[in-house]
C-alpha cells in the first residue's frame, strides 16, 4: 500500500465523530506527516477553537489547524471552488501529496491541491454516523462521540441546597432513575460533593492529632475553597467525558461560593471565577422546609438553613442560572426533578445550521 509524505484531511467536524476519527487514523497510518484542517463558518454554533482542540486531543500525532470559511458552498461553480481553495491553501501553507476523504467532492479537492485522492469508507459502513445526524440528535449518536465532545454536549444538572436538605439523596435518586432507562442512559454519571470528602478528611486529621476533636473545633480558611471548587469541577469534567447525555452533580463550584459566604461571611472572587468557567444547564435547589435537620457529625447550622436556601436562590436568579426549587417528600422531589430534566432534554441541543449547499 502506497505511503505519502504529507497528507491532508479537511472537514467541518461539526462536531467530530467516530467516522472522522477513523478517517484521520487511516490517513496517519499512510502518511509521514498529516495535517487536519478544521473549517468553520461564522454562522455555526460550535466555536472553531473547540473543534480544533477536540481533534488535537484525539489525534496528538497530527498537525491540527483551523480556518474560518464563510464562502457559500457551490460544488458546481469554479469561482466558488477557487475562493475556498485560497482559504485552504493559505491555512495549510505547504504542498499536499494526498487528500484523504469520504466525501463526493474529494476527487476535485485532491485535483486542486495537485494531490492524490484516497477515499475512505464513503458509504459509512464502518461507522454509520454523520455530522448532520449528530446535530439532529446527539443522544441517538452518543456511542460515536469521543470523550471531549461528550463532555461538551452532556446536559449538566446540579442539585444543591443547605445542610441536611436532601441534596445527596435527590441527586443519587435522579442518577439511578436515568440509569434504569438503559441503553445510552445506563452510563449516567453521578458526581459526589467533594467538599464533604474534604471536610471528612479535615476532621479525621484533627482527630489524629487530638482524639477528642469534633466538628465544632474545625475552621476553614478562604484559601481552601478555591481548592475545593477546582477539585469539584475536575471530577465533574471527568464524569462528563465518560457518561451519558445527562450528568447529575451533587453540588458544584458555584455552590462552593455560597458555602464560603456561609463559613467566612464574604464572597471569594477566585471561586466565582472558577465557577464561571463551566456551563451548567439546570440547578435543582432543595428546600429546607420539608426535611428535618439531621446532625451527622459534619453539620452545625440548622438555624442557617433558611438563610442558605435564600442565598442560593438569590444568586441563582442574579446570575441568570436556570433553576427550580424542589419541595415535598422524597418521591415528590424525584418526580419533580425527573420532569424538569426530561423537559431540558426534550429541548434538544439547538445546533445552528451550517451554510447551505447550492444544488
Amino acid at each position: 500500500m502506497r505511503r505519502f509524505g504529507h497528507g491532508l484531511v479537511l472537514g467541518k467536524f461539526y462536531p467530530p465523530h467516530a467516522g472522522h476519527h477513523h478517517l484521520v487514523r487511516t490517513a496517519q497510518d499512510r502518511c509521514e506527516r498529516l495535517t487536519v484542517l478544521v473549517c468553520a463558518a461564522s454562522v455555526e454554533s460550535v466555536p472553531l477553537a473547540d473543534r480544533v482542540a477536540w481533534m488535537q486531543e484525539a489525534h496528538p500525532g497530527a498537525r491540527v489547524i483551523g480556518a474560518v470559511d464563510d464562502i457559500p458552498v457551490d460544488l458546481h461553480d469554479p469561482a466558488v471552488w477557487e475562493a475556498h481553495m485560497e482559504i485552504f491553501r493559505t491555512a495549510v501553507g505547504e504542498p499536499v501529496d494526498a487528500v484523504f476523504t469520504s466525501e463526493e467532492y474529494g476527487s476535485e479537492l485532491a485535483r486542486r491541491f495537485g494531490a492524490e485522492e484516497v477515499c475512505v469508507d464513503p458509504s459509512r459502513t464502518l461507522f454509520p454516523v454523520s455530522g448532520t445526524a449528530v446535530r439532529a440528535d446527539p443522544a441517538a449518536c452518543w456511542e460515536f462521540l469521543g470523550p471531549a465532545v461528550r463532555a461538551a454536549l452532556a446536559r449538566r444538572v446540579v442539585v444543591l441546597g443547605a445542610e441536611s436538605t436532601g441534596t445527596t439523596t435527590l441527586s443519587r435518586d435522579l442518577a439511578a432513575h436515568y440509569r434504569a432507562r438503559g441503553g445510552v442512559w445506563a452510563a449516567t454519571g453521578w458526581v459526589a460533593e467533594y467538599g464533604r470528602r474534604y471536610s471528612e478528611e479535615k476532621l479525621a486529621a484533627a482527630r489524629a492529632a487530638r482524639p477528642g476533636a469534633t466538628w465544632a473545633d474545625i475552621s476553614f480558611t478562604s484559601a481552601e475553597f478555591p481548592v475545593i471548587a477546582r477539585r469539584q469541577d475536575a471530577e465533574e469534567e471527568r464524569a462528563a467525558r465518560t457518561g451519558s447525555p445527562v450528568l447529575i452533580c451533587d453540588t458544584d463550584s458555584f455552590a462552593t461560593g455560597i458555602w464560603h459566604e456561609r463559613y467566612l461571611g464574604a464572597r471569594n472572587t477566585e471561586v466565582e471565577r472558577t465557577a464561571a468557567l463551566t456551563h451548567r444547564d439546570l440547578y435543582l435547589l432543595t428546600d429546607d422546609a420539608d426535611v428535618p435537620f439531621e446532625d451527622d457529625g459534619l453539620r452545625d447550622g440548622p438555624h442557617l438553613r433558611p438563610w442558605m436556601t435564600g442565598r442560593f436562590r438569590e444568586e441563582l436568579e442574579a446570575t441568570g442560572r436556570r433553576h427550580l426549587l424542589v419541595r415535598g417528600d422524597r418521591e415528590t422531589r424525584l418526580a419533580t426533578a425527573v420532569a424538569a430534566v426530561d423537559g431540558l432534554l426534550a429541548e434538544g441541543w439547538q445546533f445552528a445550521d451550517p451554510l447551505p449547499e447550492a444544488r
